[in-house]
């Protein structure tokens, strides 16, 4: 089994920082894709960032520039470091990792981010 712990949510004013860490632990061998995702309030959930094995990166055009995803393998964790916090990116952030060992992908339990404004 493999289990995904998130921290660094919370309320911050616009303009402010967050940053979002994930650990993954678990049968948690050759992590491949791990990725943010969010699901604001009455809309549909969608991905934030993602970076591959390799750290290929991308991005939600509305986080580019502002947010940066990252990844230490050596502790199976993926952070994303979000700047420039405007109220719409106001959501639930969940990390998702692909495990290349069990064909599979997992969800974190996710964590509240609010942005006042």
């Amino acid at each position: 089994q493999v289990q995904l712990v998130e921290s660094g949510g919370g309320l911050v004013q616009a303009g402010g920082s967050l940053r979002l860490s994930c650990a993954a632990s678990g049968t948690v061998f050759r992590i491949n894709t791990m990725a943010w995702y969010r699901q604001a309030s009455g809309k549909q959930r969608e991905l934030v960032a993602r970076i591959t094995s390799d750290g290929s990166t991308n991005y939600a055009d509305s986080v580019k520039g502002r947010f940066t995803i990252s990844r230490d393998n050596a502790k199976n964790t993926v952070y994303l470091q979000m700047n420039s916090l405007k109220p719409e990116d106001t959501a639930v952030y969940r990390c998702w990792v692909y495990i290349t060992t069990t064909r599979d992908g997992y969800w974190g339990q996710g964590t509240q981010v609010t942005v006042s404004s």
